[in-house]
């Protein structure tokens, strides 16, 4: 039986790169289920294999939403208020899981040709302002938040005002963050005046039109609005780091580049591939055990924190063969865990796939010329950071 490491604990997260897969997940294969130091200083299980990984995220007890209760083992500071961890759980226990997936799925009316508008627009200022670019800030960032606002049903000037929260929303620190709180407050008040306006439409101008009506009655005003700001936040800051990254892939990687330019395969076709590769997400998914549970080797005991590594589970040997080799169409390609799995899967996945698919089409198609314009070293990667993210992009063609 493996108990708890004496010695002195790795700390995790390991590796901001993006540009590989960081070494120390190769050295977990024969350690699938280890004792690391997170970030605010707690003993945590990371569980690196696909097997396990898929295990404790379908598995019911382990929790997202103990994860934020007092005293729990921290992966980081709290960054939202406790009760928000389980976000899409408050939306469901207040009857509004509906409204909001009609309003994120890619099918939604005009949604999808809105999404092809803004890209070509967006491409339209990259060639207009000429080479060299910054394909994070100038397309992948304005891209993303446009959209929310689009389904949000907000003001699209009003996406700069909102992006501007999401660097320290999304930061990993040990200790609390006061600009977070500020921040938090500003875009609650924010939303909740969007309900008092009657020019606001989309998913926020139908969640207007529910307030104080029979089974919503109980919803409050902070509620609804909590939708916004999480909506806004975790979908922004989700798919624009997914295609933020896919891009990476796509300037590094000469693998994925002959695959989507020369070698006859559709942007869709790859996407699930594109996604099992990616490495935007730079911590683990937590998850709190609420009773003692056996994982592989490990006896997790009650109460102990555990981190699914999902690039460790995508880049498993035993689930995907030749894990680094980039293969759309791959068998079971599709069985990736980079939107969750079990009752904590992505609500979203449809329209994350469906944004990055339109984005990437439009830039290889209209500039197919699309390369790296700095040394690949010269790329600077954020730091403590829910996103494993590049913070300039630059970019010829």
């Amino acid at each position: 039986m493996i108990t708890a490491a004496t010695e002195t604990l790795p700390a995790f997260p390991f590796d901001w790169n993006g540009t590989r897969l960081p070494e120390d997940v190769e050295a977990l294969r024969d350690a699938p289920v280890k004792k690391v130091r997170t970030i605010a200083g707690a003993e945590a299980w990371l569980v690196s294999s696909y097997r396990l990984c898929k295990q404790v995220l379908e598995d019911d007890r382990f929790s997202l939403k103990d994860t934020s209760a007092p005293g729990a083992p921290r992966q980081y500071a709290l960054t939202i208020p406790p009760e928000v961890v389980n976000n899409m759980g408050n939306i469901t226990g207040a009857g509004l899981r509906k409204a909001v997936m009609k309003a994120i799925s890619p099918k939604a009316p005009g949604l999808e040709e809105w999404m092809r508008r803004e890209a070509g627009r967006l491409v339209d200022g990259l060639l207009a302002e000429a080479a060299p670019a910054e394909l994070r800030g100038g397309f992948a960032d304005p891209y993303s938040a446009g959209m929310h606002c689009h389904i949000l049903g907000v003001p699209q000037e009003d996406a700069a005002l909102l992006l501007r929260s999401l660097d320290v929303a999304f930061m990993n620190s040990p200790r609390e963050i006061e600009a977070a709180r500020l921040n938090w407050d500003r875009d609650i008040a924010y939303m909740a005046a969007r309900l008092d306006d009657p020019a606001t439409t989309g998913l926020m101008g139908d969640l207007a039109k529910l307030r104080g009506t029979g089974e919503y009655a109980h919803v409050t005003d902070e509620m609804f609005a909590t939708v916004g700001v999480t909506l806004f936040g975790a979908g922004v800051i989700s798919t624009s780091g997914f295609l933020t990254m896919a891009l990476v892939s796509l300037l590094t990687r000469d693998d994925v580049r002959r695959a989507l330019t020369t070698g006859g395969v559709s942007v869709a076709d790859a996407m699930d591939e594109l996604l099992r590769i990616n490495l935007s997400i730079g911590d683990g998914l937590p998850r709190l055990a609420l009773e003692d549970v056996r994982l592989g080797d490990v006896e997790v005991k009650k109460g102990e924190l555990v981190l699914v590594l999902v690039e460790g589970a995508n880049h498993d040997p035993a689930r995907f063969p030749e894990p680094h080799r980039f293969q759309p169409g791959r068998e079971g390609a599709a069985d990736h865990l980079s939107f969750g799995a079990g009752a904590h899967y992505c609500p979203a996945t449809a329209l994350g796939k469906k944004h990055a698919e339109i984005a990437l089409q439009a830039l290889l198609e209209r500039l197919p010329g699309l390369r790296l314009a700095v040394p690949v070293e010269q790329l600077v990667w954020r730091t403590n950071f829910m996103k494993r993210l590049p913070e300039r992009l630059p970019v010829a063609w």
